[in-house]
């Protein structure tokens, strides 16, 4: 049953990831499975906190509900049940798939050793809680300020780079000998990730009633968030949305700090990171040059530029001088004093 299981987890990866599908092959094999296995649970929390038909009664519960499920308290396929049909046409056929498979997922849970299932329940549980958080006061106005807005990037994607550094460091003692360092820098490497997310999804975020920009950052250039879709195409709008960007890419240059610390030897586990930089910052390159775009498709990378990305950063990577010369050249341009 297992071997099936693991079939489908790598079947579905390619339904609901087209990135997450192209980067994880990268790894080394010990690895694979249990990245896979992390990347289907916290699409499963994303589920959960993006179905706007739920409540936010109903998302803490179900929040609530998936944590137990990982930590085999709960059955998973009573939360598979339950869920689903109440899942309108906004989720996607393959998140809902994911969702009704969720005991699939489960059983390789459960099945990896001792110390990743702790580092995976952490991650489920810290991300769940959060995310249950926000959603409390998930409004169009925003969140309050900057620091609010790292501490949602933290428990959406900080923590995944919390839970990576601990699988990267069981798997390697070698790279175990950087543990300290690198769980510092990997909360800034998922921020500089979900921040250019947010800034890509601000108008697909908006038409469902969300809104994760930061309101300090835009009203001292005064813009209100409140009227955003009027004010977007305004210079005070430009120029909150350039700070936003130099910021995230501050994040990503500490991305890079953290790939460097990686041995050279292992170039699966640099290329995994590579690319998911690398493709982050040519994202927030096509914002900065069409800061008034108002489609998320109009600022999506083309599979030739993903293809670039692939190839650059993969001939650079046993360099760390051709590492920081290709980041300093892809990223000067977008980065403005504060």
């Amino acid at each position: 049953m297992l071997k099936a299981d693991y079939e489908y987890q790598a079947q579905i990866l390619q339904g609901v990831s087209r990135t997450f599908a192209l980067t994880i092959p990268q790894l080394p094999p010990a690895l694979c499975p249990v990245i896979s296995n992390a990347y289907l649970l916290c699409r499963i929390a994303d589920t959960i906190e993006d179905e706007p038909t739920l409540s936010s009664i109903q998302k803490q519960h179900f929040a609530n509900l998936f944590t137990q499920v990982v930590a085999n308290t709960a059955n998973p396929q009573e939360f598979s049940q339950t869920l689903f049909p109440l899942l309108s046409e906004s989720t996607l056929p393959t998140e809902k798939e994911l969702i009704q498979n969720t005991p699939r997922v489960i059983r390789l849970t459960h099945h990896f050793t001792t110390l990743q299932q702790k580092a995976l329940l952490r991650c489920v549980s810290i991300m769940a809680k959060g995310m249950a958080e926000f959603q409390q006061q998930n409004t169009l106005h925003g969140l309050k300020n900057l620091t609010e807005m790292n501490d949602y990037c933290y428990y959406v994607a900080g923590v995944v780079g919390e839970l990576l550094t601990e699988l990267f460091c069981e798997y390697s003692p070698e790279i175990a000998k950087n543990q300290a360092q690198l769980k510092k820098l990997a909360v800034s490497f998922g921020q500089g990730l979900q921040m250019t997310n947010i800034l890509k999804d601000i108008w697909a975020d908006q038409q469902r009633g969300a809104c994760w920009l930061p309101q300090d950052i835009f009203s001292q250039n005064g813009c209100d968030l409140t009227q955003l879709s009027t004010q977007h195409h305004t210079i005070a709008f430009k120029t909150s949305l350039l700070q936003l960007i130099t910021i995230a890419t501050e994040h990503l240059h500490n991305a890079l700090r953290y790939i460097l610390l990686i041995p050279k030897k292992e170039q699966g586990i640099r290329r995994f990171c590579l690319w998911a930089v690398g493709m982050a910052i040519l994202t927030l390159r096509r914002i900065h040059q069409n800061p008034f775009f108002s489609d998320g498709q109009q600022v999506k990378i083309s599979r030739r530029s993903v293809k670039a990305v692939i190839l650059l950063s993969s001939a650079a990577a046993y360099n760390d001088t051709s590492l920081n010369f290709l980041f300093h050249l892809l990223t000067k341009k977008i980065i403005h004093p504060m």
